[in-house]
């Protein structure tokens, strides 16, 4: 079953990677609504949803995933972006980055992260960002902090950008798998440890070799844990501990002073 067929009472298909890999199936409707309830509203609130999603009615009944370039891939990039899910310049071309950002948009979504664009997708759009988890820091006079803060989800796969108290990007990470792994003799678990921290070392130059695998332009706040590019960032835990993003991202966070000496990363 895909994506543009499914009612809004299930979650997306899980594909058999995913399945092997032990992500569990979310559902979207639950509890006492029911099915033919939650079908009376997907109904009902077609039309009102087209009208809420930036776009409009396009792509509702119809799945794009990686590789296409079908006319409202733009506009979907575009929404995307404008949203707060990061995917980099729009170009009409659905590659890796836009793969990234729905991977975003369904796990703050409560969807089972399958990376292709339809018909929950579309409706999850017209949502709102998901809110940090975490408190911004106390302020005299209760002013809003202006300064930029990390929040990684452990539970949601998610990255946040805060700015002023706000979530301003969203993006799909992977941190640390909880598998045992070897470090120079010693049987170590592949955690990312909740807690708040900050950035204390970074590596500007490119990819930085590592006995666990080379990372892309690191930038550390747990000891050797970093946020740090990545070829392979899929939507579940996968990393000896790191929280992995795409290298476009990683890139941005430099250029852009997103993330820097100092800034403050929380773990929750």
């Amino acid at each position: 079953m895909t994506d543009a067929t499914m009612s809004l009472t299930t979650s997306d298909v899980v594909d058999s990677d995913r399945a092997r890999s032990g992500i569990p199936r979310r559902r979207l409707v639950s509890g006492a609504l029911g099915v033919a309830g939650a079908l009376a509203m997907a109904t009902a609130a077609a039309r009102p949803s087209q009208a809420a999603s930036p776009l409009g009615g396009a792509g509702l009944h119809t799945v794009v995933g990686l590789g296409s370039r079908a006319a409202h891939v733009h506009p979907l990039q575009q929404a995307l972006s404008q949203k707060g899910y990061w995917l980099g310049e729009p170009d009409g071309y659905y590659g890796h980055l836009t793969q990234q950002a729905v991977y975003a948009l369904q796990k703050a979504n409560g969807l089972t992260p399958d990376g292709q664009f339809g018909r929950n997708s579309f409706f999850a759009l017209a949502g709102e960002l998901p809110a940090p988890r975490t408190p911004a820091p106390d302020l005299p006079g209760n002013r809003i902090p202006r300064g930029v803060r990390i929040e990684i989800d452990l539970g949601a796969q998610l990255l946040k950008v805060i700015e002023g108290g706000r979530t301003r990007w969203v993006f799909n990470t992977s941190t640390g798998n909880g598998q045992p792994y070897d470090w120079y003799g010693q049987t170590l678990s592949a955690v990312t440890p909740a807690g708040s921290f900050s950035v204390f070392n970074t590596y500007s130059p490119g990819w930085q070799p590592g006995p666990l695998g080379d990372l892309y332009r690191p930038q550390y706040f747990n000891g050797g844990i970093a946020v740090h590019g990545s070829e392979y960032i899929p939507p579940w835990a996968d990393s000896h501990g790191c929280a992995r993003v795409s290298v476009a991202a990683m890139d941005m966070f430099w250029e852009t002073g997103t993330m820097t000496m100092d800034t403050p990363v929380t773990v929750v």
